[in-house]
């Protein structure tokens, strides 16, 4: 069995735990994509589209992902077949203990529009930079001081080792649909599930879904600013959190629906777009094309 991957350092230690957990016999195989060449900035297809080709060219069997890449919508052909058992989903600060920390004008390193917009939205007094590179660039762009703090995901410091870093989480943030979460991606019904299931975790399945189709409900593209988070709350049921903004954080909606993992998505969205976030996504599509 063959893994894809994208090249980098984060993206083999994630696939590297997927192989070691599905046995002997796999064979993880690294492909550069749009994303790892810098194309297309704000396309998350820049990070899946070559592995995906690679899988209906069958030279690979399976693709794993961060599952925050992948597009709602999938090539013909394609499926997602396994979520693992999910990381920390938050989002967490480095180089200050919290947002609330930081003095007025600090400046905040990101290359996330979703964090850029919620950095504004909770504390307009500061400046966002664009921050890009692997986590070990960013964090040493961060000590190196060309920021005053950089904002990660806490999942990706986890698997490299580097929780440490972390001053804290932010919890007034809704973090990315899927974040912290792997999505594996196979030929449709090439992959027998029983193969699958030392990879596959129900709860972080439920919950990744559910994000999944909220922001597919909402419309929502990789130019709007949109954070979704899933969790199981007990007794069969589950709560979804959501967030919708500008890009500059002048204007944002945040709602929370608790119920059923199948219905909390399509409910939660509905709730979002009567409350006026289809306006909010044409807007925030028309400031970042402009």
């Amino acid at each position: 069995m063959r893994i894809g991957t994208r090249g980098s350092v984060l993206a083999l230690v994630q696939a590297r735990w997927v192989a070691e957990r599905l046995g002997p016999g796999v064979e993880v195989v690294a492909i550069t994509t749009q994303g790892d060449r810098a194309a297309a900035v704000n396309d998350k297809s820049r990070w899946v589209s070559e592995l995906e080709r690679a899988l209906l060219d069958g030279r690979i069997d399976i693709a794993v992902h961060s599952a925050k890449d992948v597009p709602t919508e999938l090539p013909d052909g394609l499926e997602l077949v396994a979520i693992p058992e999910r990381a920390e989903a938050r989002d967490v600060i480095c180089g200050a203990s919290s947002l609330d920390a930081l003095p007025a004008g600090s400046r905040v390193g990101t290359s996330s529009l979703r964090r850029a917009a919620q950095v504004r939205a909770v504390r307009p007094d500061l400046a966002v930079l664009e921050l890009r590179g692997n986590v070990d660039t960013r964090l040493r762009k961060l000590a190196a001081g060309e920021v005053d703090a950089a904002v990660l995901a806490a999942a990706g410091l986890e698997r490299l080792g580097r929780a440490d870093e972390a001053g804290g989480v932010i919890q007034e943030f809704v973090p990315a649909a899927g974040q912290g979460a792997l999505a594996l991606e196979a030929r449709a019904g090439a992959i027998a599930p029983e193969r699958l299931a030392a990879v596959s975790d129900p709860e972080a399945t439920a919950c990744v879904t559910a994000e999944r189709v909220l922001v597919r409900a909402l419309g929502a593209s990789c130019n709007t600013p949109v954070g979704a988070h899933a969790r199981a709350v007990g007794d069969g049921r589950w709560t979804l959190e959501a967030w919708v903004g500008l890009p500059d954080g002048s204007a944002w909606l945040r709602d929370e629906v608790t119920g059923d993992p199948d219905e909390v998505g399509r409910a939660c969205a509905e709730r979002m777009l009567a409350a006026g976030a289809a306006e909010l996504l044409r807007q925030a599509e028309a400031e970042v094309a402009a």
